[in-house]
């Protein structure tokens, strides 16, 4: 399923001073540890393949801290088909210290100026940093507001990360360096939604910071003198470092005169993990606040088989075979065929050397699928095929699969099981769905639940011979946690901040009128900087 995207992922390394330098060092030494921070974004291009950069540190340097950012993925940014322009790029901007992040957006434009990280310059060494961030501020339009309403203020850009910065640098005013604890404690009483954060000054001082409600995933490891933080736990496990950690919500990890600690920014409260990272977003390899993502996909589908014995709506006969939506519908389409005993196949085959420029170069959207795959006839042709997707948000995606499954394929009937219950309200924490309007499942369902004859409905609408969902409850128990620990707002319409309440109040006012946008570029309290 390739129609939901995710904001970003961020990362961060910093080689110490010390005697010996790490082993997990590039061969260039300690001084040139920035040369891992784009394989690093690489093994987190799954979170973001709009754009890519990095800030790296060298006080030898005149300028102490420098960006490099490019739009594209990782391999296009950082010029790696081109090896002498890569060694420049690398040469260029070596550090011992670095952060980067990988963009897809939800707000803003796809231009170079929106490519993170973001960068401050100021004559004072501690008043000049750069920044990365993952996550949305659902707060944002009241946040520019009174960022706006102080005397000659501008903005550039239509963008949270842009607000973030001026935040920041509002916090670092005055004479007297402050203590950087403090000034993101500040900030979060302004700040409600989602937001990891990783910053770095000219001082040489880092810090990589989850928000108090750890929406989303924030992972770090330490090897010796060498520290590393990413989105996920993949980039530190391919460096090398054999003890990953998931950082706290509400909790930053400062490097600063050569010394790391971790200090709480912000008081002690329930998480509300976003559960799309273990079912959808994050590599399949990854391993998040101590839980496995394949694991967790493999969990769902075996519960999509107790599902299917129990409902017992499809023949589990030789005719009978199992296709995942590539790639994440992998894990619990091939957990679902073993349960039951059916066969999980391969339906279709990638070509994987239709470069991305081809492919955007194509605007239709079954134009551009065929590029990228062609269907196994042999394997679908007179079957009936239990088709495994992750989850539906606005069913455009999946409505050209059915047809080429049918079409292209020759397959005999087609039913859809779908590892997720219905998603039923926006995002407002940092995933690209932000009204009802635009979501499938709203249009038919007139409870909490969906009923067999509104699942009936939806499935003869898209093409298909049947659908059906997982009930909410099959989230907490696949992933491992307690439901009270899930963001599952899209599934449910609660929300765990207040400003997410509000927009999504706005949003069902506002699902059948003719306004264009996000939901959350429209002002929703009277007061500014809702606390989260």
């Amino acid at each position: 399923m390739d129609e939901l995207h995710h904001e970003c992922g961020v990362a961060a390394i910093y080689h110490l001073y010390s005697s010996s330098p790490s082993g997990l060092a590039p061969l260039a030494g300690a001084d040139h540890v920035s040369r891992l921070m784009p394989r690093m974004l690489l093994d987190m291009q799954n979170r973001g393949q709009l754009a890519a950069g990095m800030t790296t540190y060298n006080p030898r340097r005149e300028q102490i801290i420098d960006t490099f950012k490019q739009v594209g993925p990782v391999i296009e940014a950082f010029r790696y088909n081109h090896k002498a322009k890569h060694e420049s790029i690398m040469r260029e901007y070596a550090g011992r210290a670095a952060i980067g992040h990988v963009r897809y957006a939800t707000c803003g434009s796809e231009d170079r100026s929106y490519a993170q990280p973001f960068e401050r310059h100021h004559g004072c060494k501690w008043k000049w940093f750069s920044f990365a961030f993952n996550g949305q501020l659902a707060n944002f339009t009241d946040l520019r507001a009174e960022l706006l309403a102080l005397a000659d203020y501008h903005l550039v850009r239509e963008t949270d990360t842009e607000i973030i910065m001026h935040y920041i640098s509002h916090e670092l005013r005055g004479d007297e360096r402050p203590d950087l604890a403090q000034v993101f404690r500040n900030l979060s009483q302004k700040f409600d939604g989602a937001y990891n954060l990783v910053f770095m000054n000219a001082m040489g001082d880092m810090v990589v910071l989850r928000d108090p409600k750890g929406f989303r995933p924030l992972c770090y490891a330490q090897e010796g003198p060498l520290f590393a933080a990413a989105s996920e736990s993949v980039p530190l496990t391919n460096l090398g470092f054999r003890e990953v950690r998931s950082l706290e919500p509400g909790e930053m990890i400062v490097i600063q005169d050569n010394q790391i600690r971790i200090e709480r920014f912000a008081a002690r409260e329930k998480p509300k993990h976003c559960f799309f990272e273990w079912i959808y977003f994050a590599n399949v390899a990854s391993t998040l606040d101590e839980r496995s993502v394949y694991l967790s996909r493999a969990a769902l589908g075996k519960e999509l088989a107790r599902q299917e014995r129990q409902l017992g709506k499809v023949p589990l006969d030789e005719d009978t075979i199992i296709v995942p939506v590539p790639d994440t519908g992998k894990a619990a389409a091939d957990a679902m065929a073993y349960e039951l005993g059916v066969q999980s196949v391969e339906w279709r085959i990638r070509n994987r050397y239709v470069g991305r420029t081809c492919i955007e170069g194509t605007n239709n959207r079954a134009d551009r699928a065929r590029l990228k795959y062609t269907p196994l006839r042999e394997v679908l042709a007179g079957k009936r095929v239990l088709l495994i997707e992750d989850t539906i948000v606005r069913c455009t995606t999946l409505r050209s699969l059915l047809n080429e499954v049918r079409e292209r394929g020759g397959a005999r009937e087609v039913h859809v099981r779908v590892a997720c219950p219905p998603i039923v309200a926006p995002c407002f924490y940092g995933i690209d769905m932000s009204t009802v309007r635009e979501l499938f499942a709203p249009r038919f369902m007139h409870g909490e639940r969906p009923t067999v004859e509104e699942q009936q409905a939806m499935a003869k609408e898209i093409g298909a011979d049947s659908l059906l969902y997982l009930p909410l409850e099959a989230i907490a128990r696949c992933i491992g946690l307690d439901p009270d620990r899930l963001c599952r707002a899209c599934v449910t319409g609660n929300y765990p901040t207040p400003t997410g309440s509000q927009l999504y109040q706005l949003a069902l006012r506002t699902r059948n009128s003719e306004t264009n946008g996000r939901t959350y570029e429209v002002p929703v309290a009277n007061g500014v900087g809702v606390k989260g």
